[in-house]
């Protein structure tokens, strides 16, 4: 039997249940994009690809989450040669978690104690893991890096644990390079990220109901 990630990450038809999996995958990804606000304005280190949009933005001058829309596009680009399939929640993950990444910014304020601090670290790796369910719980299509992952797995024949590190390195190192800002929050992300989303995921994965036979 697959995992209950890996079922998460198989798309069924919008057509099927959207009054309850739209809704659930906007939510999902408006409070992704609110989550990675929160560990920004914490200060303490961000998530690997978040490290790579931080060091694009302070190079470009352009708005975090505008940087965001623009990776997520290239990483989907990066699809067509895997031979991956977008669905409705692919395209709306690339827009949705930018815009909701500017507009918590815009109204979040940069706190200079270290307890406030770590209290945004840690609420935002909390919500992250929470909205990250969410929105794969919706089964309406893989993120964008997701997806390249998964990709490179299919047609390389790769186990699903070395291409994510390889490309969580790359990324990290890159936007390192760049001026992201790493720190206690990075490492802190990548131990929990993993262990609060399984915990998360098994109670908010849409599943088919299988129709009762008539008696």
């Amino acid at each position: 039997m697959a995992s209950p990630r890996l079922a998460a990450l198989t798309s069924a038809p919008v057509t099927v249940a959207p009054g309850r999996r739209l809704p659930q995958l906007a939510i999902g990804l408006w409070l992704y994009g609110t989550s990675m606000a929160l560990q920004i304005r914490g200060g303490l280190g961000l998530a690997p690809w978040d490290v790579l949009h931080e060091g694009l933005t302070k190079r470009t001058g352009l708005s975090f989450g505008t940087i965001t829309v623009i990776v997520g596009a290239l990483v989907l680009l990066c699809w067509i040669p895997l031979r991956q399939r977008p669905g409705v929640g692919t395209v709306l993950n690339v827009v949705l978690i930018g815009v909701a990444v500017d507009a918590t910014l815009a109204v979040l304020p940069t706190p200079t104690d270290l307890f406030p601090r770590i209290l945004l670290l840690t609420s935002g790796i909390v919500l992250n893991a929470l909205a990250a369910a969410v929105y794969i719980g919706a089964r309406l299509g893989p993120g964008p890096r997701d997806g390249l992952t998964t990709g490179f797995c299919a047609r390389t024949g790769t186990s699903l644990r070395l291409v994510r590190t390889v490309i969580e390195v790359a990324v990290l190192v890159g936007g390192w390079l760049l001026g992201g800002t790493l720190g206690i929050g990075t490492v802190l992300y990548a131990l929990a990220i993993g262990p609060l989303t399984q915990a998360f995921l098994p109670r908010l994965t849409w599943t088919e109901v299988s129709p009762r036979p008539a008696s």
